[in-house]
């Protein structure tokens, strides 16, 4: 069952898909899409489908600027934004009856880094990521002279998106992480450094010649399954 589900952040209203199961008051996974994405992406509608048959409620909700929320992509995007954005979707997800205490966090790129540095809240129990940056300048420096994408260098010349998370994942545990070592917008060294710094029990999965999109079928299907294997395992202890 799909519901569409409405909630407030700062001064706007934020849209989301909860995912729902048959079992009561199940667990929920809630995601945070990239930067120019939306909460309708194919790794977030496919681990959906996976959660729910595995007994997990999921909600994926689109940021402010993004997809059905209100708000200005290019005013109103900022990383604090983003962040409060989750916040707001962890507690609404709190507010409803049907949906368990037990929350998971999913995040894509930037979604990947908002969880992040969400991870810690007391709440959430288990958290996995895909291609998550862990700073704004290990994005940037790769583009700074690319003129193909002056978009992205734009975006991320924001003063609101400047964001630094490297010394504060060492107590971030219960944590999965899928990255691709030929990701050419998120190095694969922030999924190193990540995975080091982080604490037990974690795992990184290291996809093979793998892109940011995740554009391999078969590296699809293992995040798919893995992930939600990963929520299910983690998310009721």
């Amino acid at each position: 069952m799909q519901q569409e589900i409405h909630f407030s952040s700062d001064d706007y209203r934020l849209s989301g898909t909860l995912h729902m199961p048959e079992s009561q008051s199940p667990p929920v996974v809630i995601g945070s899409h990239g930067l120019f994405s939306t909460g309708d992406s194919p790794k977030q509608i496919a681990l959906a489908k996976q959660c729910v048959k595995l007994g997990m409620a999921f909600f994926r909700f689109d940021h402010r600027g993004c997809g059905r929320s209100e708000g200005d992509f290019a005013t109103a995007t900022t990383f604090a934004g983003r962040c409060r954005d989750l916040v707001r979707a962890i507690e609404t997800m709190q507010a409803r009856p049907e949906v368990g205490t037990r929350i998971g966090l999913f995040g894509s790129s930037l979604g990947g880094a908002v969880c992040l540095a969400n991870a810690t809240l007391p709440e959430i129990k288990t958290i996995v990521t895909v291609a998550a940056p862990l700073c704004t300048e290990s994005i940037r420096a790769p583009y700074v002279n690319d003129p193909a994408n002056s978009h992205l260098i734009e975006a991320l010349d924001k003063d609101g998106l400047f964001f630094d998370l490297r010394d504060r994942i060492q107590n971030i545990r219960h944590l999965l992480i899928f990255h691709g070592d030929q990701d050419l917008t998120v190095p694969f060294s922030n999924a190193l450094e990540l995975y080091s710094q982080s604490s037990e029990p974690k795992r990184l999965i290291h996809q093979k010649n793998g892109d940011h999109p995740m554009s391999d079928p078969q590296h699809q299907k293992e995040f798919e399954n893995l992930a939600a294997g990963w929520f299910d395992k983690y998310i009721r202890q």
